[in-house]
C-alpha cells in the first residue's frame, strides 16, 4: 500500500536568517522540532522531507528541509542509520539537497534516512538538532594558566603597507568555471633582507551577494559582488608583518562556488591554488619587476621560510597543499605542474575540516578549536594531532589548540555581524527557548568578536615564531605546557600535543593490553564497544567519524570507577623506551564540567621494578549537549621518581593509574615520555597512495570485472589500511596492506553484471587511511557502474476514485515493465476549484499524525497542509502498486467533497502536461 506523505514542517520552521538574506540561516536550536532520524514504512514509502526524483540514470535521493541550511564549510552527509550514503549536491534554494542514486543504496535500503553536518543531525527546518536540550546553569571558565616568558601577540616594530593583487584566473581539475588569482598583501615596511611568507586560504562561504541577498554561486550573477572573504584577516597579517613577515591572503570563491561537485570536498583544488600563488611568488623573487606593484613595494619573499594558514575548508586545503609540496599528487587532478620551489615549515589549521582524516605528519601544525564552533560543530580538525601518531618519525610537533567560547565565524572579519562587507552572522546560533549555558552570548564563557579574533592572532603569531622563526620559548604556548600568551587574554586557551620526538608511546592500537579498564572504540555503532555511547551529553573531537560505519584502530582506554584505589594496567604489545625523557606526559579526557579527577601514576619496568611517579589532576571543559567537550586535558608528572627507584627508563612494561577521586571517568588518548626542545624537521622520502574512481556501463548481458584504479608514487615502502565498502549492506572489510611504487598491493576487483532492467546503477567504495611510512592523498575512490537501460514509463490510473466516505480514493501505479529499483510518480495537492475539499477530520486521525504530523483541529481543507503530497512507488521487480488515501465516516451530513492532486517535476513543482488526479467523496448519511 502507497500512502501519502508530507514533508514534516513544525512550528518552529520560522528561522532568524543570517544578515537578512532569504537565501542563508544560521543553524538555530528548534524548541519543539520532531528529530528527522525516522524509518521508512514497510510500504516502500520514504519518510517525510524524502523523495526519489529524476529518471533513467538521473534517479536522486532527495532530502528538502523547511527552512535555508547555512552554507558552510561541514559537508551535509546523507545517512541510512550509521552508514554514510553520499554527500549531497545543494540546490541553488539553499533547502534541497540531492545525491545520485548510483551514489547510495537502493531504495530497498534508504530506512532511518538521517541529515549530518559536522558531525550532528539536521532536523527538517535545517537546524542542528539536540533531542531533550534545556536551559541549564551557566558554565565556569578554565582557570587562567600562568604567562608565558614571551608573548608573540605584542605587535613587532615594523609600520604596514596594504595592497593587493588581481591575476588572470586559472582552470582547475574538475571545475568548469576559472578560479580567481587574487589577493591582499600586507607587508613590513622598511624591513631589509628577505622575509619569511605567510600565506591565508579562508574557508566556504556564500560566494557573492547584493545587498541582504547572498548567493553561492561562481561566477557572481549579474546585479551582485563577490563576498571578500580573503580580506578577512587583515589584522592576522598586521601583525605578522609588525614583526617582519611579509603575508598574502588568497581568494578562493571560484573553488567554493563548485567544490560540490569534487569528491574531495575541494581539498586538491586549494591545494593547487595555493601552489598557484607560492609559484608566482617565487617568480617574482627571481624576477622583482614582473611584479605586480604591492609585491615590488615589498621586502622579498623568502620562499624557503613559508608558513600557510589555512580557516576550515581552507585548512585541509593548506594541508594538502603542503602534503603537495612534498609528495606531488597524480597530474591528472592537479592544477599545478610547475617545481616546488618553496618549504613549508609549519601549517596553521583554525577550525578545519579533514574529511580524508590524512594530516601530513612530517610538517609542524597547530590546530585551532572553537569550543562553540556550529559549523564543523565536530571539531574534527583534532585528526590533525590524533592522526599523526606512529605514521612518521614523529620529530614535527602537532598542536591542539582550543578556544573556549569561539565560534567558527569570527577569525574572519569578513564573516562577522557588525565588520563584514556583506551578510554575516554567528554560525552557533540557538532557539531562544534553549539558551546555551556555555556558547551563548553574554554567558562567562563566550567570546565576543574581537575577543577571538584577537586570540586567533595571537595563536597564529605563536605558530609563526615557532616553525618559522624557530624561538623554542614560544613552544610552551602550544604543546601542552600549560602557559597563556597574555595578549589572548580574556579568551581561555588550552593545548596538547604530540610528536616533537616524544618517545615511547603507550598508544591504544591493536597491540595493548589493558586491566581493570576497557579498549573503547573511537568509531563503532554498538554501543558497547564504543567509547561515548549515544545517550552522551556531548561530543569528542577525539572520536570525530569517518567514511566507516567502523573503524580498526583508533582507540582510547576507557575508566570508569565508583570507588578509588583499583589501578588500571595498561601494557604495550611490547617494552617502550621513556630514556631521555623529563616527565610523562598524558592525555586524558574527563567529562565536561566535572572537577577533581586525580589519578596517581605508576610504571613497571621490565625487571619488575615498579615506582610511583605521582598524581595528576584533570578537570573539564565547559560544555553542555551541543558541543565538543569531551577533550584531553595534557598532564604531566615528572620521572624523577622512577629514576630515584632505579627503574630502566628504557624499557618500560607497564603504566598503571589509580584513581584518587571518589568515583569518576576519563579516557586515556595516549601517554609519552616529554622532553624540552623543538627538534628540526626533515621530511622523509614516502610511497603516497590515491585512490581514483573508474565509471563503467552496467551492460546488457554477462559478467565483467574492474579494477579500482589506485596510484602509488613516490619512494619506499608503507602501510595503509584498506576498507572496502559494500554497497548493498553497508558494512566493510577492513585489511592493512603494505605498498610501495609500481606495486599492486591495493588490488580490489568488482564484479557487474549486465542486465536490460533498469535500476539506479551502484557504486563501490574503497577508502584508505596512512597506518605507517605513507601519505595518502586521494582517500577515497572505486567503480561507478551507471545503469544504461530506459526507465519503464509510469502511468497512473483509478480504481476507486469516486467513494462513499469510509471507503479509501485508490489509484493504481503501473510500470511498463519491471525495473531492478523502485519506481513511482510524486503528487502535490491542489486546492478544488468547485466544491467542498476534503478536510483534516475527514481523515483517520491517527493516519493523519503519522503521515502530516498535523492534527485534525482546528478544521481546514487538505491543500492548506503544507507540502502534502502522494507518493507512489513500485517496488523493484513489480508492475504495480496502489496508492491510497483514507477516508472515515463521520456523524455530520455533508455535500459531496473532493480531493485534487497533480503530478510534481523534480522541483516539486507542477510538471507540465503532468498527470492530473481527482478525488470524490460521497456523505454516507
Amino acid at each position: 500500500m502507497i500512502r501519502a506523505r508530507r514533508i514534516w514542517v513544525t512550528a518552529a520552521t520560522v528561522l532568524a536568517v543570517a544578515g537578512g538574506s532569504p537565501g542563508l540561516a544560521q543553524a538555530a536550536l528548534p524548541s519543539d522540532a520532531r528529530p528527522l532520524t525516522v524509518t521508512a514504512d514497510s510500504d516502500g514509502g520514504l519518510p517525510p522531507g524524502w523523495r526519489i526524483a529524476g529518471g533513467g540514470d538521473q534517479r536522486q535521493l532527495v532530502w528538502r528541509s523547511t527552512a535555508p541550511v547555512p552554507m558552510g564549510d561541514a559537508r551535509v552527509d546523507f545517512y541510512a542509520g550509521d552508514r554514510l550514503l553520499g554527500h549531497p549536491a545543494p540546490g541553488k534554494d539553499g533547502r534541497t539537497f540531492r545525491l545520485d542514486l548510483e551514489q547510495a543504496a537502493t531504495k530497498a535500503e534508504l530506512t532511518d534516512l538521517q541529515v549530518r553536518s559536522g558531525g550532528r543531525e539536521l532536523n527538517a527546518a535545517g537546524r542542528v538538532e539536540t533531542p531533550g536540550a534545556k536551559r541549564s546553569a551557566a558554565a565556569t571558565p578554565p582557570a587562567r594558566p600562568p604567562a608565558n616568558s614571551v608573548d608573540p601577540g605584542k605587535p613587532g616594530s615594523y609600520r604596514t603597507s596594504t595592497g593587493e593583487y588581481d591575476l588572470d584566473p586559472v582552470k582547475l581539475p574538475g571545475f568548469a568555471e576559472p578560479v580567481e588569482m587574487q589577493a591582499v598583501v600586507v607587508a613590513p615596511k622598511g624591513a631589509t633582507g628577505s622575509r619569511p611568507l605567510a600565506l591565508f586560504l579562508h574557508g566556504r562561504h556564500p560566494t557573492c551577494y547584493a545587498g541582504d541577498d547572498i548567493e553561492g554561486d561562481w561566477p557572481c550573477p549579474q546585479g551582485t559582488k563577490p563576498i571578500p572573504s580573503y580580506r578577512g584577516y587583515l589584522r592576522d597579517q598586521q601583525l605578522l608583518a609588525s614583526q617582519g613577515y611579509v603575508t598574502v591572503s588568497i581568494s578562493a570563491n571560484g573553488i567554493n562556488g563548485q567544490d560540490w561537485q569534487a569528491e574531495d570536498g575541494g581539498a586538491q583544488a586549494r591545494s593547487s591554488l595555493v601552489r598557484q600563488h607560492l609559484a608566482r611568488w617565487a617568480d617574482w623573487a627571481a624576477h622583482p619587476n614582473s611584479a605586480p606593484t604591492v609585491v615590488r613595494n615589498a621586502p622579498k619573499a623568502d620562499l624557503s621560510r613559508v608558513l600557510l594558514v589555512g580557516h576550515s575548508r581552507g585548512g585541509e586545503g593548506v594541508n594538502r597543499a603542503a602534503m603537495d609540496s612534498l609528495y606531488p599528487p597524480p597530474a591528472a587532478q592537479d592544477g599545478y605542474h610547475g617545481r616546488v620551489r618553496w618549504h613549508i615549515r609549519g601549517t596553521v589549521l583554525i577550525g578545519p575540516t579533514i574529511f580524508g582524516q590524512n594530516p601530513v605528519a612530517d610538517v609542524p601544525s597547530a590546530t585551532i578549536l572553537p569550543g562553540c564552533d556550529g559549523d564543523v560543530s565536530d571539531l574534527q580538525g583534532e585528526v590533525y594531532v590524533d592522526g599523526t601518531r606512529g605514521v612518521s618519525r614523529g620529530a614535527a610537533l602537532h598542536s591542539a589548540v582550543y578556544v573556549v567560547g569561539a565560534d567558527h565565524n569570527f577569525f574572519n572579519s569578513e564573516w562577522t555581524p557588525g565588520q563584514a562587507e556583506a551578510p554575516a552572522w554567528d554560525d552557533f546560533s540557538e532557539d531562544p527557548d534553549q539558551r546555551d549555558a556555555v556558547c551563548s552570548p553574554g554567558t562567562a564563557t563566550r567570546l565576543t568578536a574581537d575577543q577571538q579574533h584577537k586570540a586567533g592572532s595571537t595563536y597564529i603569531a605563536a605558530a609563526a615564531r615557532l616553525f618559522v622563526a624557530g624561538d623554542d620559548r614560544v613552544r610552551p604556548l602550544l604543546d601542552g605546557s600549560g602557559k597563556r600568551a597574555p595578549s589572548a587574554d580574556p579568551a581561555r586557551v588550552l593545548t596538547h600535543a604530540v610528536g616533537a620526538k616524544r618517545n615511547g608511546g603507550f598508544l591504544p592500537d591493536g597491540k595493548l593490553s589493558v586491566t581493570g579498564a576497557k579498549l573503547c572504540a573511537v568509531v563503532d555503532p554498538d554501543p558497547a564497544k564504543a567509547c561515548l555511547g549515544p545517550d552522551t551529553n556531548g561530543s569528542s573531537p577525539h572520536f570525530a567519524q569517518w567514511d566507516t560505519t567502523h573503524e580498526v584502530g583508533r582507540r582510547a582506554v576507557a575508566l570508569k570507577w565508583s570507588a578509588a584505589g583499583s589501578a588500571v594496567r595498561v601494557r604495550p604489545g611490547s617494552p617502550v623506551s621513556l630514556g631521555g625523557a623529563k616527565d610523562l606526559s598524558l592525555r586524558v579526557i574527563v567529562p565536561p564540567n566535572s572537577t577533581g579527577t586525580r589519578l596517581d601514576v605508576s610504571l613497571t619496568d621490565t625487571h619488575g621494578k615498579h615506582a610511583t611517579l605521582g598524581g595528576v589532576k584533570v578537570d573539564g571543559l565547559p560544555g553542555t549537549e551541543r558541543t565538543s567537550s569531551y577533550w584531553a586535558r595534557e598532564v604531566r608528572v615528572p620521572l624523577t621518581a622512577a629514576t630515584r627507584a632505579g627503574l630502566d627508563l628504557k624499557h618500560i612494561k607497564s603504566l598503571d593509574l589509580t584513581p584518587r577521586s571518589r568515583t569518576g571517568q576519563a579516557w586515556l588518548m595516549d601517554a609519552w615520555g616529554w622532553r624540552t626542545g623543538t627538534p628540526a624537521v626533515t621530511a622523509p622520502a614516502l610511497p603516497r597512495v590515491d585512490i581514483g574512481r573508474l565509471t563503467v556501463k552496467e551492460g546488457d548481458s554477462g559478467v565483467r570485472t574492474y579494477k579500482v584504479p589506485v596510484q602509488v608514487s613516490g619512494r619506499g615502502s608503507g602501510q595503509v589500511r584498506l576498507y572496502v565498502l559494500d554497497p548493498v549492506t553497508g558494512g566493510e572489510q577492513e585489511r592493512v596492506v603494505t605498498v610501495h611504487p609500481g606495486g599492486n598491493a591495493i588490488d580490489v576487483s568488482v564484479k557487474v553484471e549486465g542486465n536490460t532492467r533498469f535500476s539506479y546503477g551502484t557504486q563501490d567504495d574503497v577508502v584508505v587511511k596512512a597506518v605507517r611510512g605513507a601519505v595518502v592523498g586521494s582517500h577515497r575512490g572505486g567503480v561507478l557502474v551507471e545503469d544504461d537501460d530506459p526507465m519503464p514509463t509510469v502511468t497512473v490510473t483509478p480504481v476507486a476514485d469516486r467513494v462513499t466516505e469510509g471507503q479509501p480514493l485508490r489509484w493504481k501505479v503501473t510500470l511498463s515493465e519491471p525495473a531492478d529499483a523502485d519506481l513511482g510518480v510524486w503528487f502535490g495537492i491542489l486546492p478544488v476549484t468547485d466544491g467542498t475539499e476534503l478536510s483534516t477530520k475527514d481523515v483517520d486521525p491517527q493516519w493523519l499524525a503519522e503521515n502530516t504530523g498535523e492534527e485534525p483541529d482546528p478544521e481546514r481543507p487538505l491543500s492548506s497542509l503544507e507540502y502534502f503530497s502522494l507518493f507512489g512507488y513500485v517496488p523493484a521487480g513489480e508492475l504495480s502498486a496502489e496508492m491510497t488515501l483514507p477516508t472515515i465516516t463521520d456523524q455530520v451530513t455533508e455535500p459531496t467533497e473532493s480531493v485534487r492532486f497533480q503530478q510534481l517535476n523534480d522541483n516539486g513543482e507542477p510538471q507540465e502536461g503532468g498527470a492530473a488526479l481527482n478525488g470524490t467523496v460521497l456523505d454516507a448519511s
